[in-house]
C-alpha cells in the first residue's frame, strides 16, 4: 500500500508537469452518472524514464478504493485537524485507476465516482488534489499547485432538460496566494489543458461555450480551454448545456 500511495504522490506532483486534464461526465436521463478527471502522464513518465528505472519499481496497474483507504486509516486521520479530515472525507466517493509502467513510459490515472444525482458531485479537481494527503508526505508545499489553495467551488446542476457547471471563487485572498504560487510554473504548464467531456442522454440543442465541439450524433460536448486560464478564472469552464426535448 506504501508504493501505491507514493504513486499518488507522483499523480499530484504531475501537476506541476505539462498534462492534459479531461473532466469527463455520463449522463443519465434521470440524473444519474459517472464522473472522472484523467489524465495521460506519460510525457512525464518519458521525462523521468531514467530516474525511474533506477528504483526497480514493479509495473502498477491498480484500482484504489478511498472509501476503504480511509476506513483503513481511520485511526489515524482521527488525530489530523479537522480541516485536513474534511480534505480527505471529500476523497470519499471516488476509486481511483493507476496504471504505470516505467520501462513502457506509460502513466495513466483516472479518478472515478458513480453519482445517483449530479448535484451531489464535489469538485472533482479539488478532489484530485487533496489524494496527496493520504501519503507520508501530506502537507508538502513542493506542489505549485497545493491542495490547501482550493479557493473555489464546483457545482453542477441538471433540470428542466438543462445542465450547468458553475464555480465561483470562494476565498479572494486564498486565490489570489494560489495565482502568486502559480507564477514559478507557468512556464511548465503553458502547454497543458483542462477539457470537459460530457455525454448526455439527449442531442444538445445549444451550449453556451461557442467553441464547443460536438460528437456525430450531437450527445457528446468537447469543450477545452488552457489549464491556466482556468487556474486563474475558475469560471472559464462555466457553461450551460440545454437538450432537444
Amino acid at each position: 500500500m506504501y508504493k501505491i500511495r507514493c504513486w499518488v504522490l507522483l499523480a499530484v506532483v504531475a501537476l506541476a508537469a505539462a498534462c492534459n486534464f479531461t473532466e469527463e461526465i455520463f449522463l443519465e436521463e434521470d440524473g444519474s452518472g459517472k464522473i472522472s478527471i484523467n489524465f495521460d502522464g506519460s510525457e512525464l513518465m518519458e521525462m523521468a524514464g531514467e530516474e525511474m528505472a533506477q528504483t526497480n519499481e514493479k509495473p502498477v496497474d491498480s484500482i484504489i478504493s478511498f472509501k476503504d483507504f480511509l476506513e483503513e486509516k481511520k485511526d489515524s486521520i482521527a488525530t489530523l485537524s479537522p480541516e485536513e479530515q474534511a480534505k480527505l472525507k471529500k476523497l470519499e466517493p471516488f476509486n481511483l485507476h493507476m496504471i504505470m509502467n516505467p520501462e513502457t513510459g506509460v502513466m495513466k490515472f483516472d479518478m472515478y465516482s458513480e453519482f445517483k444525482e449530479v448535484g451531489e458531485v464535489s469538485d472533482a479537481f479539488n478532489a484530485f488534489q487533496n489524494a496527496s494527503a493520504i501519503g507520508p508526505n501530506s502537507g508538502a508545499q513542493d506542489s505549485p499547485i497545493n491542495s490547501d489553495y482550493q479557493s473555489s467551488e464546483v457545482n453542477y446542476t441538471f433540470k428542466d432538460n438543462t445542465f450547468k457547471r458553475t464555480a465561483r471563487i470562494t476565498d479572494s485572498v486564498l486565490h489570489q496566494m494560489s495565482l502568486d504560487s502559480l507564477q514559478g510554473a507557468e512556464m511548465f504548464l503553458s502547454g497543458s489543458t483542462y477539457t470537459l467531456k460530457y455525454h448526455f442522454p439527449k442531442r444538445v440543442k445549444s451550449a453556451s461555450a461557442e467553441e464547443a465541439t460536438f460528437s456525430a450524433d450531437g450527445k457528446t460536448m468537447i469543450y477545452t480551454v488552457k489549464f491556466l486560464d482556468y487556474m486563474k478564472d475558475p469560471e472559464a469552464l462555466n457553461i450551460s448545456v440545454e437538450l432537444e426535448k
